[in-house]
């Protein structure tokens, strides 16, 4: 590990500087525990619990495969061998063809289904202007079916993001272990690697995790955050985020071999971005251009709406996780600037 401690230093200064951000924390380890390091700025402490929003799918990700494994469910099962015919009736219409019975498992974790994302079409315009309200999932289905898919489950070479297939991952879950799903969370990822910081937010009078910004407006939604569960409802630390990345593509939840079968990508363009999806697993794009002597083949991990992270790099065996606590995409540039410096300081 070369990296100089004044270099991390200075990437956390040069997110902070960013207009409309007011927090960060970093924790950046190496895979075999020979170097660790963390640090903050702003109105976060390091220790600080956070929203780790859609990091909260890489999670739902090990889930299932963990469920595979105990042979609970199979990736290319139905969906509708779990969920009942009220959530399943007209979910994907599509030019007059109702294709709800042939979307699978892994169509949800490879946001591969087509559904439309209920988030971006129906909630997204009035949770960012601050107005706290819950999406259950009964909610969540009946505005999806109000919506237009965006193509056929399963097409080829077609993946559209989608918070509507892990809501519906969350219930299919639930039937899956017979148990609620923080239960399912508790048991298999929680207590199983020791986190004694993370857990489902579901009271809404509990203000330990950081309030969030969309531009210059800080943000309370714990109604909807109590919501939304396997889309986003994790709350945790930069060091609990940490030891569940290095869990999960260590082999600690399954044979660590699987993770390839997870890389099949798909471009996403935005919103929210512009990355790769795969099998519940993210990939950063790294251009040539960003180090030409040296390219960086792999960033891979996952993203939040808040720009929380949790991102590996294989090259170098680096983790990174934290947030800097901005819905507005600014942070999301801001962090992944910072770490490509990172990694190129040491390739």
């Amino acid at each position: 590990m070369r990296t100089s401690e004044s270099l991390l230093e200075k990437c956390l200064d040069d997110i902070i500087s960013k207009k409309n951000i007011f927090s960060t924390v970093l924790r950046v380890e190496s895979g075999d525990g020979s170097f660790a390091w963390s640090g903050e700025r702003g109105e976060m402490q390091f220790d600080q619990k956070y929203f780790i929003a859609s990091v909260t799918k890489l999670y739902v990700t090990a889930l299932i495969i963990s469920l595979s494994q105990k042979g609970k469910l199979t990736l290319d099962e139905k969906i509708s061998t779990y969920l009942s015919s009220r959530y399943m009736e007209k979910l994907h219409l599509l030019k007059g063809i109702d294709y709800s019975n042939e979307i699978t498992i892994e169509h949800l974790l490879s946001n591969t289904s087509g559904l439309p994302d209920y988030f971006a079409k129906s909630a997204a315009d009035s949770l960012l202007r601050g107005n706290d309200d819950a999406w259950e999932l009964e909610r969540t289905i009946c505005h999806t079916k109000k919506l237009t898919p965006k193509f056929a489950p399963g097409k080829k070479g077609k993946a559209s993001y989608s918070d509507t297939n892990y809501r519906l991952l969350g219930k299919v879950i639930e039937i899956a272990a017979d148990k609620s799903l923080d239960e399912v969370f508790e048991e298999y990822i929680f207590d199983k690697i020791g986190l004694k910081h993370t857990y489902m937010f579901k009271d809404i009078t509990d203000k330990e995790p950081a309030a969030f910004y969309y531009k210059d407006k800080q943000l309370w939604l714990p109604k909807y955050m109590a919501s939304i569960t396997s889309e986003g409802g994790i709350v945790s630390t930069a060091e609990e985020v940490m030891i569940f990345m290095k869990a999960f593509f260590s082999g600690r939840f399954f044979p660590k071999e699987k993770i390839e079968e997870l890389k099949k990508w798909n471009l996403l363009l935005p919103p929210p971005g512009i990355f790769y999806f795969g099998v519940g697993l993210e990939k950063q794009p790294t251009p040539r251009i960003i180090s030409l002597t040296k390219p960086i083949n792999e960033v891979v991990g996952f993203w939040g709406q808040t720009s929380s992270f949790a991102w590996y790099n294989s090259d170098t065996d680096l983790y990174f996780s934290g947030t800097a606590n901005q819905a507005d995409g600014t942070g999301h540039r801001a962090v992944m600037t910072a770490i490509i410096k990172i990694i190129k300081s040491i390739l």
